[in-house]
């Protein structure tokens, strides 16, 4: 979740429009900082799962790569599409965020690996039915739709048969808490079952940045619904001698409940 002042943090209803318009203006604003403050730590040609430091590398959520068609959704500055790259993959890198795809694009001509970069919106993903083998994104997309239901769907409709969907979100039980990685944030405050998303909104009451909550059995509904199976639920443990802080993960809260979610879904084989 973002950080401004309290007064202008909120939990509210806000329309599709008024979530698209403030997440793609965040991140737009937003890409600078958050790359010189989180780019060491994701690398730039690496697929870093999460803040737990979980890496693809050794968990090996997507299966086979090489050879396959992969798009990032919700790419950031699309290490992990390049790690993909490197791997031996053919991978697209989308993303809503101009500004965070002009790092996509400086980090490619710095490694000299490019994949294909695409600006678009996750529910209206300008892609062919079936067009990709896989589809992966950390941390993108999913939290930030008004209907990640729908964004389910778009997923499973550019999936072959057999395909595998791949994406990691804040942990829903870390909703109960304030966002903040020290004592205060060991406090549960508010309810699970509240779905209200968490709004960052200016002197005027606009929306700024947009994140959305759901259940775990929200999320599993979302990808039976799309016509997923779930294969595994992955919640990384905090691995010893990880002292980093990354909003509101840290060592402290880490130890005693989980702080990400990784689903690992496969579209059903035809016949």
């Amino acid at each position: 979740m973002g950080g401004v002042d309290d007064d202008r943090v909120t939990r509210r209803r806000v329309g599709a429009a008024e979530v698209r318009r403030a997440n793609r203006g965040w991140w737009d604003t937003d890409a600078d900082a958050y790359q010189a403050e989180h780019g060491a730590f994701l690398g730039e040609v690496d697929f870093v799962w999460c803040p737990e430091g979980l890496r693809e590398a050794d968990a090996r959520l997507l299966g086979e790569v090489a050879g396959r068609r992969i798009l990032e959704l919700g790419c950031g500055a699309a290490a992990a599409a390049r790690w993909l790259a490197a791997q031996g993959a053919r991978p697209v890198a989308l993303d809503l965020s101009a500004g965070m795809l002009r790092h996509a694009a400086e980090a490619a001509a710095r490694t000299g690996v490019r994949v294909p970069l695409v600006q678009a919106d996750a529910l209206a993903l300008p892609f062919a039915d079936a067009a990709f083998d896989t589809v992966c994104t950390a941390f993108g997309a999913i939290p930030f739709v008004d209907d990640s239901a729908a964004a389910m769907r778009e997923v499973a409709r550019v999936l072959r048969p057999g395909g595998r969907w791949v994406f990691s979100v804040t942990h829903p039980m870390r909703w109960i808490f304030l966002d903040d990685p020290g004592e205060g944030g060991l406090t549960a405050v508010h309810s699970y079952f509240d779905r209200s998303p968490y709004v960052e909104q200016d002197e005027h009451g606009v929306a700024t940045y947009v994140e959305q909550h759901r259940t775990l059995g929200d999320r599993i509904r979302e990808l039976v619904g799309a016509g997923f199976r779930l294969v595994d639920l992955v919640e990384p443990e905090w691995p010893a001698g990880h002292e980093g802080i990354w909003g509101q993960w840290s060592p402290l809260r880490g130890r005693l409940f989980p702080g990400t979610a990784i689903f690992v879904a496969e579209k059903p084989a035809a016949g």
